[in-house]
């Protein structure tokens, strides 16, 4: 099956419902001017091939590509003042581009196999200039393998996602955190038991790499010892200096956050359904 699709359309975004960031108290929201909807122009074409097999399996293969195209696009601006959330109509263009590959398997064994992986790039211009916008990673992928012990009421289910590095948004060249993540991935694994009328009983273990954000920075929120900014120096214009006291010239910043702040733990659950 193929399909191919294309379109335009606009609509009005609201910030503090779409991005959280606005809410965190740590920078000053900034609107430049009146904020218009944003445009966009975008195909997409698709092609989805099932097949049924005698022996009973089933295969299912996927894939995707797209473009859109954004005008009046809203991005939040992090560099230009590291104590501010700037909000304005991009003078420019917004693409977002790319492609996906998905694949399913469901055999008569009991096992069932689900992947897909995307490549995308998105980005903006403004002034002739192209930039990576922040906090979009390069790919991603994704998985999830069940299998139905046979002769059993077990069944153990290996999900995992990996994703790119992307850009982040640090406070300038002295911050000591990483301005780009590293690719990393999250998995888990959970075995679930399905013997009893009504009642299924889990337990698993998520976060099977030990993966957090902190691994490879000294620190995730900049100055969490001094929230209101207290002992932070100022110059004329409003920018942190470096001090004694706070060497990165740094002021609090909770908004460096990509990915889970907590490692490796276990779990265990019952589950009773209506039937």
């Amino acid at each position: 099956m193929f399909r191919l699709n294309a379109g335009t359309g606009f609509r009005v975004v609201n910030l503090f419902t779409e991005d959280h960031a606005a809410l965190t108290g740590a920078r000053e929201v900034v609107i430049v001017d009146e904020l218009k909807p944003e445009k966009s122009y975008n195909v997409n074409i698709n092609y989805l091939k099932k097949i049924y097999a005698e022996s009973g399996n089933y295969y299912a293969f996927e894939a995707s590509a797209w473009y859109t195209h954004f005008t009046n696009s809203i991005i939040p601006d992090y560099d230009t003042n590291p104590n501010q959330i700037i909000y304005a109509n991009l003078n420019g263009r917004a693409v977002s581009k790319g492609v996906s590959l998905n694949a399913d398997a469901n055999l008569t064994n009991g096992l069932r196999i689900m992947t897909g992986v995307t490549f995308m790039d998105v980005n903006k211009t403004e002034n002739h200039i192209t930039t990576r916008q922040m906090l979009t990673e390069r790919f991603t992928g994704t998985w999830t393998i069940g299998y139905d012990i046979p002769n059993t009421n077990f069944t153990i289910d290996y999900t995992g996602n990996v994703y790119g590095g992307m850009r982040l948004p640090t406070l300038g060249p002295l911050d000591p955190r990483r301005q780009y993540s590293k690719p990393f991935s999250i998995q888990n694994i959970q075995i679930t038991y399905r013997g009893m009328q009504n009642f299924e009983f889990y337990g698993g273990v998520k976060n099977l790499l030990n993966w957090t954000v902190n691994k490879g920075n000294p620190f995730i929120i900049a100055n969490a010892h001094d929230p209101f900014d207290k002992n932070v120096v100022f110059d004329p214009n409003g920018q942190a200096i470096p001090t004694p006291n706070n060497p990165y010239g740094l002021t609090f910043d909770p908004n460096y956050s990509y990915g889970p702040n907590q490692g490796i733990r276990g779990f265990v659950g019952v589950r009773y359904n209506l039937r």
